[in-house]
């Protein structure tokens, strides 16, 4: 008499055959991807992007600033902009690595679920953290599970995995952090205003930043920017850029192999060496032995990518 397989190992089980060896898997369905890691890893920088990223085995460490998101099996990670971190796989192993399932969020796709009367409601609510972390319930990982299920029917990914992707959205909103999203997609809310601020930024990062003109942009007052930026990103505007910067000089000097002198100044830095003394304080190295270092770290791992 057979056993029947319960959703939460299925989904692994799933993941693990789409994801046979450590490193990150892009699938047909669009903005769905698998991550699996077969051991405990150091803190890695990476660009996340609004999307939710659903746990079936291991956990991780998701740091924003100060602040770090830890999550485990059966646990998601809703991150509703785009936010520079710091990420470390925080239980692998051989015979249970860890395996992640992440699906991007079209805000778009947020915005055309809010009718009007849920909006209005939403417009009074403050401007919080972009990352959040909660439980999976039972109505999403089911969502999740049918969606995944359709890369063994391709034929039918066309025709059904928008209809999943949109149930999805919806189990979000209506979820315990579900707030986040529709503030994000009001265009009337700071944290939206503060999204086309972040918008700016990631295109223009190597430009310098006035903040006066950031603001008008984002239509806030200068204060306003610097409140509501902080309170999602636990960042002002300008360490944000920076760090952006130097994310990206770290996956120039890693990927393209360019010296530090150029890198900084692909990235916006005029002088090397105020960009040699930031990078060794934000990254704890100078640039050429940080370089070193992460090399090593991601031997046999996942590829480096930080930036669209």
């Amino acid at each position: 008499m057979s056993t029947q397989i319960s959703p939460q190992d299925e989904i692994a089980v799933l993941i693990s055959r789409h994801a046979p060896r450590n490193g990150d898997y892009a699938t047909a369905i669009g903005n769905l991807t698998f991550h699996r890691q077969s051991s405990v890893t150091e803190s890695l920088f990476h660009a996340a992007r609004p999307s939710v990223a659903i746990i079936a085995q291991g956990a991780k460490d998701v740091t924003l600033g100060t602040d770090t998101f830890h999550y485990g099996r059966m646990q998601y990670l809703l991150t509703s902009v785009d936010l520079p971190v710091q990420v470390r796989v925080a239980q692998a192993s051989e015979d249970k690595p860890h395996l992640c399932v992440v699906l991007g969020i079209d805000i778009a796709d947020v915005a055309a679920l809010l009718d009007s009367e849920s909006a209005a409601q939403q417009k009074l609510l403050p401007a919080t953290r972009g990352i959040s972390v909660s439980d999976v319930s039972a109505e999403l990982l089911d969502a999740m599970l049918r969606l995944v299920r359709l890369l063994d029917k391709p034929g039918e990914i066309a025709a059904l995995a928008p209809l999943i992707r949109r149930e999805l959205t919806y189990r979000l909103l209506n979820g315990p952090v579900g707030a986040r999203l529709r503030h994000m997609a009001l265009a009337s809310s700071q944290s939206h205003q503060v999204a086309q601020a972040i918008d700016w930024i990631k295109v223009n990062y190597a430009q310098p930043l006035r903040i006066e003109q950031l603001a008008g942009m984002a239509n806030m007052s200068m204060s306003s920017l610097h409140h509501h930026f902080k309170a999602i990103t636990a960042m002002t505007p300008m360490q944000y850029q920076k760090l952006l910067r130097l994310q990206e000089a770290r996956r120039l000097m890693l990927v393209e192999q360019i010296d530090a002198g150029t890198a900084g100044y692909r990235v916006g830095y005029a002088s090397e060496s105020q960009f040699s003394r930031e990078y060794s304080r934000q990254f704890g190295r100078a640039p050429m032995r940080d370089v070193g270092q992460v090399r090593a770290q991601l031997s046999g791992t996942t590829a480096y990518s930080v930036l669209p």
